[in-house]
């Protein structure tokens, strides 16, 4: 019976449990981090301010020290990667339209795959998980300002707009605000990730189908 509990309560909380450790893990390869940035190869340590975390999934660091904080980093992203698996999957049962389940669920599988591959040599192919991340949210999001959950959907739409702003910023080479920005939108996108995961449920959604049989039938 103890075991059974703890099964739920493991299964219930998976997603936090996921993040937390992954926020802990990468912070303790950042400490570890020997040094060297794009803006100065040179220094010492891990700056977040100056430092893209990809910087800690390398075998070298940018000042050519071994990097002994690269499996720490790597094991982070496992747990970052099954966390917001197991989100998207979750939130596609709670969506009651088949084809936004359907966009969900992929997503969460592949995402699973794509955003451990940012630790990886393949890091160019997994940064396609940032897009297909921003396209679940951008899903999510078409379905939160139908409902009524006001608070979320402002924080829908933040998050969404620093996923925008990092892209604009590194697309036209502002690479120190880039990298400022990139922790943003990490930020951000794990507390949208965790409020959507734990204060919404099927309830919330399938309101909105009724809400729009009936209009349906009035119009008609």
């Amino acid at each position: 019976m103890e075991s059974l509990k703890i099964k739920q309560m493991v299964s219930k909380y998976s997603v936090l449990i996921c993040l937390v450790i992954s926020v802990i893990l990468i912070e303790i390869a950042a400490l570890v981090y020997p040094g060297g940035s794009l803006l100065d190869k040179n220094s010492i340590g891990f700056h977040w301010s100056k430092n893209f975390l990809s910087n800690l999934f390398a075998t070298t660091a940018i000042n050519g020290s071994e990097n002994p904080g690269r499996i720490w980093a790597l094991i982070g992203m496992a747990f970052h990667a099954v966390g917001y698996g197991i989100f998207f999957i979750n939130m596609s049962k709670k969506i009651f339209s088949r084809k936004g389940a359907k966009i969900l669920k992929f997503i969460g599988v592949a995402n699973i795959i794509f955003i451990f591959l940012i630790a990886t040599p393949l890091h160019d192919i997994g940064v396609l998980s940032i897009i297909l991340t921003l396209i679940g949210l951008f899903t999510i999001t078409v379905f939160i300002l139908k409902s009524k959950l006001h608070l979320l959907k402002f924080c829908c739409i933040i998050c969404l707009l620093t996923f925008y702003c990092f892209f604009f910023l590194f697309g036209f080479g502002y690479l120190g605000l880039a990298i400022i920005m990139q922790k943003v939108y990490n930020i951000s996108s794990i507390l949208l990730v965790l409020g959507l995961e734990y204060f919404t449920k099927y309830e919330d959604f399938i309101q909105i189908k009724s809400e729009g049989q009936k209009a349906q039938v009035t119009n008609s």
